[in-house]
């Protein structure tokens, strides 16, 4: 047989046991966080036409996309992204409906990452969407408020404590290439190296440009804008065009709103945020916490993605990076201390019959019984040992003489006694 059948491809992993658990938990907890703020679940295909990831939409890089071919000879690609699925959904099955509409979601998404990032390329996503309304300023705010609002509660539900969102917007940059005079190509340069926090690459490019002292100042000042809200009267104090300066107003209605809310502890602002997706129009943000080298959390405001379906609507919407925050949440130990909870019924082959009639009483009480016979010549401490690997909580012994010896696992250091003594035909009657 290859080895090769052994193992998984790169990029992708098993998961089972008490981690798969886990996340199955923190999913559960998630979803019931968007479920409380009104948001319908929404499933989309796990693969599209490519063109609803093309560069055109502004999502994921084609080389990065996982593609392939249907019997018709259409171009197919696996999701990188959940958003422009969502946006074509929507479009396709809403598109006279103007109110906002609100929808969360739970899947696997798939980039072909480099193997030199060492990212994985299957990776659990949860998140939202709120889609439609009106493109009025107080509207905006409100919607804005209210996504970050849930981001803030599902980190907060899921367990963590120490946590920072870091919000930017996209037309402080835009407004300040504008002013500079970047031609779209430099532009595009521009924001690539922001993204990579490659700062000595922007300098470069801003100084071949020609660009002035003074304007220059601004881009180079962008590795200084972070922080708490001070640095939006910073940012302020550094442009004159009307994008950049609409976008840090719109920053401090929004910042203001969470602060009287309650989450001004959990809230940064960064000017020199982007992000590699290309639909984002306003309004950015990502979230950070210890014990995990990547974010936990991105989202934005999209006004523009749904006019490439043939809609008319404003959007945002955040993802959470599940594996990411399972990670982070181990790191921190802040997960539950997993319970056993299932048993175990090993019984002789004589006592078949009677093996099956006792799991099922036992399910009906509610417990969670795997069954299997008894093997010949192992001693209890082997079920013991196979208990421990395998979360169980108690091991039921069918004898011959029809009795049920029930063993607790759930004691870390069992003395080999019995806790129980049943008789098989008291327990069915």
């Amino acid at each position: 047989m290859d080895t090769k059948m052994l193992h998984t491809p790169e990029g992708v992993r098993d998961s089972f046991g008490d981690e798969l658990e886990k996340r199955l938990q923190l999913e559960d907890k998630l979803m019931e966080t968007f479920q409380s703020f009104g948001f319908q679940r929404i499933e989309t295909p796990v693969f599209e036409y490519f063109d609803v990831f093309s560069k055109e939409i502004g999502t994921t890089k084609s080389s990065d996309l996982y593609k392939f071919f249907d019997k018709e000879g259409n171009t197919l690609a696996l999701r990188p992204d959940f958003t422009p699925s969502i946006a074509r959904s929507v479009s396709m099955y809403f598109m006279e409906e103007e109110l906002p509409m609100q929808f969360s979601y739970l899947g696997n998404t798939f980039v072909n990452h480099s193997s030199l990032q060492g990212k994985l390329r299957q990776s659990k996503d949860a998140g939202v969407e709120m889609i439609g309304g009106s493109f009025d300023e107080f509207d905006t705010v409100m919607a804005d408020v209210q996504i970050l609002h849930m981001a803030v509660a599902a980190l907060k539900n899921s367990g963590l404590s120490d946590f920072q969102i870091s919000v930017g917007n996209v037309g402080f940059l835009k407004g300040l290439c504008q002013e500079a005079g970047l031609s779209v190509d430099l532009e595009a340069a521009v924001r690539t190296q922001i993204s990579d926090k490659n700062y000595f690459g922007v300098e470069e490019l801003i100084l071949e440009a020609g660009i002035s002292k003074d304007k220059a100042k601004a881009f180079l000042k962008l590795t200084e804008l972070f922080g708490d809200a001070t640095c939006l009267e910073e940012a302020e104090k550094l442009v004159k065009n009307e994008e950049s300066r609409k976008a840090i107003d719109h920053l401090k209605k929004v910042g203001g709103m969470l602060e009287k809310m309650g989450d001004g502890d959990h809230i940064s602002y960064d000017l020199g945020l982007v992000s590699n997706y290309n639909y984002y129009t306003g309004i950015i943000f990502k979230a950070y916490t210890y014990g995990v080298g990547d974010m936990i959390l991105k989202g934005g405001r999209y006004d523009s993605l749904l006019q490439s379906f043939g809609k008319e609507a404003p959007a945002i919407g955040f993802v959470i990076l599940a594996d990411e925050l399972l990670s982070a949440l181990m790191s921190q130990k802040l997960l539950p201390k997993k319970n056993r909870s299932i048993d175990y019924l090993v019984y002789d082959q004589k006592m078949a019959d009677e093996a099956m009639k006792v799991a099922d009483v036992l399910r009906s009480r509610g417990n969670k019984v795997m069954c299997s016979p008894y093997r010949t010549g192992k001693s209890l401490d082997f079920y013991v040992e196979y208990g421990y690997r395998n979360r169980i909580r108690n091991h039921y012994h069918l004898t011959t003489d029809e009795k049920i010896l029930v063993y607790d696992l759930a004691d870390d250091s069992p003395d080999g006694l019995p806790v129980d003594n049943l008789d098989v035909r008291e327990f069915l009657s």
